[in-house]
């Protein structure tokens, strides 16, 4: 099984320094900035995720609407209605959840962004790295298991007490108890995710080490897989989740759906190609700045119609998060029509 994409040397390398290695470079600099967030000001330890409004966060879902035309050409209006029909039904659909039973909703919320999160790892692993060691599902889904917990599971591993309180956030905006959750933040609870979670990634290594041990696949993308794999375990095991986990969505999570987004566009193609990565972004800005100021007005509507909202960044931030959840099940469909496509599974 292979994905349906092939990359000139060059374009290939453009996407390895600004789609992979500018990752690892944000969040190795941000790093010593996070690990002080306890002692910062709440404005200054919320401002990765506040800014992700408009910097890269936000913005990388809202070129969904072009995504259909550009990779199945199926015109650009039947593609931007069809993804506004995906997001009205799902989104509002979510948000009644949301209003109705805002506990499972914010369980539902986690589950979706591992997902999501980890299959936006497992196509840069296959594209943007070229990583051969992930050819069958089971082992993608494994893949796609580790990488999306890495910021969903090991926070609560080593900041459950932060972890707790931004749930109760979330849940209190809409007037529920957030006690019902305290079973997950139990010491048995997080040992068996820590014991767990752990099996896991060590499997999903050790499968991928075997393949190159057979020479059934390359040594770098592997050790890239195994670096950033241990890395990032470290990283969400040492920074207070608010900060690393915004920091993550931006430089990370975003960056590299967004270069996945690039190859669509021809002309992003011939920038990035060219070494323009200003043009490239400057193409991207113009097509996201639309859908991004429709995401903004779903996050006024959360605030409007939220029973309970509080004023200051923590408030914000609750409000802001529900809004995600709401704008991402929808981008996930549209995330994982594209994985079907282009032959991720």
């Amino acid at each position: 099984m292979a994905v349906a994409e092939s990359l000139s040397p060059t374009l290939s390398a453009a996407l390895d320094r600004w789609g992979v290695r500018a990752s690892w470079v944000a969040l190795a600099l941000a790093a010593p900035f996070a690990l002080l967030a306890p002692s910062l000001s709440p404005t200054l330890r919320y401002a990765p995720f506040l800014a992700s409004m408009l910097l890269f966060g936000l913005p990388h879902g809202a070129v969904d609407h072009l995504v259909p035309d550009r990779l199945a050409g199926t015109g650009l209006a039947r593609s931007v209605g069809a993804v506004v029909a995906v997001y009205a039904v799902l989104g509002a659909g979510y948000g009644l959840w949301w209003a109705a039973a805002p506990v499972s909703a914010f369980v539902a919320f986690v589950a979706v962004t591992l997902l999501h999160w980890g299959q936006g790892d497992v196509y840069a692993l296959l594209v943007l790295v070229g990583a051969d060691h992930l050819p069958t599902r089971a082992e993608r889904a494994l893949a796609l298991v580790v990488r999306g917990g890495l910021p969903m599971l090991v926070p609560l591993l080593g900041h459950p007490d932060e972890y707790r309180r931004v749930a109760g956030a979330l849940v209190g905006l809409f007037a529920a108890d957030a006690a019902a959750l305290a079973p997950v933040f139990a010491p048995a609870t997080r040992l068996g995710v820590a014991v767990g979670f752990g099996a896991a990634t060590l499997l999903a290594l050790a499968l991928g080490a075997r393949r190159v041990r057979r020479g059934a696949a390359a040594r770098r993308p592997w050790l890239v897989d195994a670096g950033e794999t241990l890395g990032l375990w470290a990283y969400f095991l040492l920074v207070p989740p608010v900060v690393g986990i915004g920091l993550y969505f931006c430089f990370w999570h975003a960056t590299r759906h967004i270069a996945r987004l690039e190859l669509l566009d021809p002309g992003a193609r011939e920038t990035l190609a060219a070494g323009d990565l200003g043009g490239t972004l400057r193409r991207f800005a113009r097509d996201a700045v639309p859908a991004t100021l429709g995401g903004l007005v779903v996050v006024a509507g959360v605030w409007a119609f939220a029973p309970r909202p509080t004023a200051g960044p923590e408030g914000l931030l609750a409000v802001y998060l529900v809004a995600i959840a709401v704008l991402t099940l929808p981008h996930v469909a549209v995330v994982t029509w594209m994985d079907l496509r282009q032959g991720v599974w």
